[in-house]
């Protein structure tokens, strides 16, 4: 199809022609789904921006000028949505983490005595795979990392599954009456579900397994059904000859003789089970065949995604007929010329102010520049706002090559963690500068308190300082990825945090030992100015404004 972007979407909106609008989506996909992911880091929250992206585009539409550049225009529209998919993660994470440091308390026996008799209820009530994650991570002990990795999904999207498991794990016990916090329920469970196993029992399987195999190869031309039947049979026989033989002294010849002549008798008895196996047979071939059914209908309801955006763009489409009338055959030459003086005079400023820049920038791709001069150029705050875009972006690339780096050098040195950024230097594609690592280091988690510690490890690389502090972001490089907070976001949770500890400290519990906090009891904690404003800001992050 060779029509212009603006041509193809003119025909959509004037004649709501899905065609037109599909062949937007293809052309541009790859580029609004890339940009997404780059910002956000996980597939899944990428998938969510591109979709909101051509959703706006297709609402939008009839208000685009004529010198429109598509591509451009969905770059920005993309990273506005990534940046506020961004800020809704790192806040839900903040109330996470709040909330886990003023409701976080030591399980007690107390606690088992009410979720040990409801456990087993409340798992069969999770589905199959929250199932799973909860039994990996928990039962079994795995990391996030091979939880993700049996489960066959990534290590970040393992620990939200676990996450999410848990916190129906809690809905379950509360509506039956059984109070606990997430992070309680999580110590309990870890420390009580699996129980050693009695001594000797291990024993006593393996030779019933034994005896069990005699019994098997007398029996070879049974079917597949049969044998495992039987297998169950025979072990509830033998565990009751093993224990005749403790008290009587029977010789195992004669506990195996005694039973040949027991599973000749189950033979006979068989037949009934034979049947029942062969209906059962009948019932899951039926329901295999609805399953597939249904699958093929979820995939018809799921297979036109761009119908989807086209509902979404009804309401503005009677209003787009005028405005796509206007629009030109060479509509994008003029935008160009006005982007690429935009950039020229960028550059110039920015060689003006040498203190504004970073070695970073030499990561900078030409996408950047465009996406920095987007904004007003003509005030300071202007100029420092895009300035600092380009510090983002420029540090945002380099780290996107640390990580690999970090990964690499885990991997070769036994999951452990650089004692030195040097120490990087040959697991780069290309080595850094010195100039470059100066600027980052390595610091404890624990020491930055708006950081999620549990699924960035115990070491993070951090910048050492912003160069404009109230429009930098500060990075933070981990085992499971790069996240990034502005530096005053960071700053008030630092600010609040000893006021947080101090509350917990001192509140009172109730008889069954647990805490009932809520953010605004901070008040009285607040002992200086810096914390009096760290907790205005923290609220407003917690409650934002409506759009």
């Amino acid at each position: 199809m060779s029509d212009t972007d603006l041509e193809l979407l003119a025909r959509y909106t004037r004649n709501q022609a899905e065609d037109a609008f599909a062949e937007i989506v293809r052309r541009h996909l790859d580029l609004v789904h890339s940009a997404a992911l780059r910002q956000v880091r996980s597939p899944q929250l990428a998938e969510e921006v591109a979709q909101s992206a051509f959703a706006d585009l297709a609402r939008n539409a009839h208000r685009l000028a004529p010198d429109t550049i598509l591509s451009a225009w969905l770059y920005q529209v993309t990273r506005r949505t990534a940046i506020d998919v961004v800020r809704r993660e790192a806040r839900r994470q903040l109330r996470e983490q709040i909330a886990s440091e003023m409701n976080a308390k030591n399980a007690t026996d107390d606690d088992w005595t009410h979720v040990g008799p409801l456990l087993d209820e409340a798992m069969h009530a999770l589905d199959d795979s929250d199932r799973a994650a909860v039994l990996l991570r928990y039962f079994d002990n795995k990391s996030f990392r091979e939880v993700g990795q049996t489960l066959g999904t990534s290590e970040d999207a393992a620990q939200k599954r676990v996450s999410r498991a848990v916190e129906r794990l809690r809905e379950f016990f509360a509506k039956r009456g059984v109070s606990v916090g997430a992070s309680g329920l999580v110590v309990v469970v870890s420390t009580n579900a699996v129980q050693a196993a009695p001594v000797g029992l291990a024993v006593a399987i393996s030779t019933a397994a034994d005896l069990a195999g005699t019994t098997i190869a007398a029996t070879a031309t049974s079917t597949a059904t049969q044998a495992i039947v039987m297998t169950t049979l025979q072990k509830i026989i033998i565990a009751v000859i093993l224990a005749a033989a403790v008290g009587t002294g029977i010789y195992e010849a004669r506990q195996v003789s005694r039973l040949r002549d027991e599973n000749r008798t189950l033979l006979q008895s068989q037949a009934p089970l034979a049947e029942q196996i062969k209906r059962l047979s009948r019932e899951r071939d039926d329901a295999t065949s609805k399953l597939a059914a249904l699958r093929e209908e979820n995939e018809r309801l799921n297979g036109n995604t761009v119908e989807l955006l086209k509902r979404r763009g009804e309401a503005a489409r009677s209003r787009s007929n005028a405005a796509v009338a206007a629009v030109g055959d060479d509509p994008n030459q003029s935008a160009v010329k006005s982007l690429l003086d935009r950039v020229k005079k960028l550059k110039q400023k920015l060689e003006e102010t040498p203190d504004a820049k970073i070695p970073e920038l030499q990561f900078l791709a030409d996408e950047d520049w465009v996406d920095a001069v987007r904004g007003n150029l003509e005030s300071e705050a202007d100029l420092r706002k895009a300035f600092s875009d380009l510090r983002t972006h420029g540090e945002s690339r380099f780290l996107e090559t640390m990580q690999m780096a970090l990964l690499k050098y885990i991997k070769a040195n036994n999951d452990q963690f650089p004692n030195d950024l040097s120490q990087l230097k040959p697991y780069f594609e290309t080595t850094p500068g010195d100039d470059i690592l100066q600027r980052y280091q390595i610091v404890p988690a624990d020491s930055l308190s708006h950081a999620n510690v549990t699924g960035n490890g115990d070491w993070l690389i951090t910048l050492k300082a912003p160069i404009d502090e109230e429009n930098d972001t500060l990075w933070t490089l981990g085992r499971s990825g790069l996240g990034g907070a502005t530096y005053q976001f960071a700053k008030a949770f630092d600010i609040l945090a000893p006021a947080i500890r101090a509350l917990n400290a001192a509140n009172p519990t109730d008889n069954n030992g647990r805490q009932s906090i809520d953010l605004s009891q901070l008040l009285p904690y607040l002992t200086t100015p810096e914390q009096k404003a760290a907790f205005e800001k923290l609220t407003q992050i917690r409650t934002p404004n409506s759009k």
